[in-house]
């Protein structure tokens, strides 16, 4: 007769004996489950999962968690937003620029032009806001330009959160590259000077949400965002899903023009900013010449901004030779499209002279102690030259000078051979 080896088993046992053994039988089958949860667990970054959650009762964003390469490797949830003391999320002023700085459970879906924030407390009634993220706000021109985005906070327990279909573990800033956006001076006036207010303190770890970009704006200024922060610029209007942080800066701190004021928070200032940028387009010289240095033997160079068309000098031979007479070595360049390029030509100078225009702005490459020479047109427009380029001069270490067209050059010349190159 054949046995099956459960009754052998059944008949080597008193039924007390089977019922203790089955007891003990459960205890050990619990003990190696959870060993392998525990080793599973300990191992999860590891694994190439890819996991598709859903918002429960108790949750907040809930989102797949990108490890290298895109590879997901985990989830965030929970309601973890910070509340800092309940200020608000966002800075609005009828003249300064829209600044907000959302903290916690943050996603962003760029094709519908909105920010969601998770409130942590159910039930809450928060504010909603709608910002237009430059910082020339008061300008209408400039802001019809720019995409609106909404602010939206929404409770926990609500149904509309949105499914993150990336998480980065990065603060992120979003920013426009619209408005006037392709002057060369509002480049740096109203982008590149408050983003390096703003993004410099992260000292690279952050991400780029850039909305109205232009493909070859991003070209023309890869290296100074590139730069700034470690990762890939994302172009946000162009993203169907939704990307998800803990922290989200919308809009850009801003100063004054061309202006950042040491004594407030984060403290940088705009010796620091020539610094970035010289190191951004390895520039070599971080001083002008001095000729009381053992340097008697060398010419200061003298950088003359030459136009073709409108603002450009109708006697430049005459202006040539003049400098030339005081000592100078002459360099005539109208700088172009190439942000490199004219980079090195004009801090290889000691002095630059040009007509007011939008060129001038690349008196930010010169090294320090270097002389500005703005030629003023008539017809007002003294002031706004003074505030686009004068008032910034003189906090920069670059000894500024400005003149009209029908002032005594020879007099200009031979001031500043004696006062600040001698």
């Amino acid at each position: 007769m054949m046995y099956k080896h459960g009754d052998v088993f059944a008949r080597s046992f008193t039924r007390h004996d089977r019922k203790r053994f089955g007891y003990a039988a459960v205890l050990c089958c619990s003990v190696v489950l959870l060993c392998l949860l525990a080793a599973f667990f300990h191992n999860l970054e590891h694994l190439p999962l890819h996991l598709k959650v859903s918002a429960a009762e108790d949750a907040g964003l809930l989102a797949v968690v990108e490890g290298v390469g895109g590879v997901p490797r985990g989830i965030i949830t929970g309601k973890e937003r910070a509340t800092e003391g309940d200020e608000p999320l966002c800075r609005i002023t009828d003249s300064g620029p829209d600044f907000c700085d959302v903290r916690g459970q943050v996603g962003v879906r760029g094709n519908y032009s909105t920010v969601f924030s998770v409130s942590a407390r159910e039930g809450e009634e928060v504010e909603s806001f709608r910002v237009r993220p430059y910082t020339r706000k008061g300008n209408p021109e400039a802001m019809s330009n720019v995409r609106e985005w909404s602010i939206l906070p929404v409770a926990a327990d609500a149904g509309e959160i949105p499914r993150c279909t990336s998480f980065h573990g990065i603060p992120s800033i979003l920013f426009s590259a619209g408005g006037f956006a392709g002057n060369y001076f509002h480049d740096y006036a109203d982008i590149f000077v408050p983003l390096y207010l703003t993004a410099r303190s992260f000292k690279g770890e952050v991400l780029f949400l850039v909305s109205d970009m232009n493909p070859w704006w991003f070209r023309k200024f890869s290296r100074v965002l590139q730069s700034l922060s470690d990762y890939d610029i994302i172009d946000i209007d162009k993203e169907q899903g939704t990307h998800c942080f803990s922290r989200v800066i919308i809009g850009l701190q801003y100063h004054k023009e061309l202006v950042i004021d040491p004594s407030r928070p984060p403290h940088h200032s705009m010796h620091d900013f020539r610094a970035f940028l010289r190191n951004t387009y390895s520039l070599r010289r971080d001083h002008a010449i001095d000729l009381k240095d053992d340097n008697r033997g060398k010419r200061p160079r003298l950088l003359i901004i030459s136009r073709k068309r409108t603002r450009a000098f109708m006697n430049v031979a005459s202006i040539t030779g003049m400098a030339e007479d005081f000592g100078y070595k002459v360099v005539m360049a109208e700088l172009d499209y190439n942000v490199s390029r004219s980079a090195e030509i004009v801090n290889s100078c000691d002095v630059m002279m040009g007509v007011h225009g939008a060129g001038l702005t690349n008196f930010l490459f010169l090294p320090d102690h270097a002389v500005f020479i703005q030629v003023v047109p008539f017809g007002g427009v003294e002031p706004h030259a003074r505030l686009c380029f004068g008032d910034p001069a003189r906090q920069m270490e670059v000894q500024y000078q400005s003149t009209g067209y029908q002032s005594t050059r020879a007099r200009s010349y031979s001031n500043f051979g004696q006062t600040t190159l001698s």
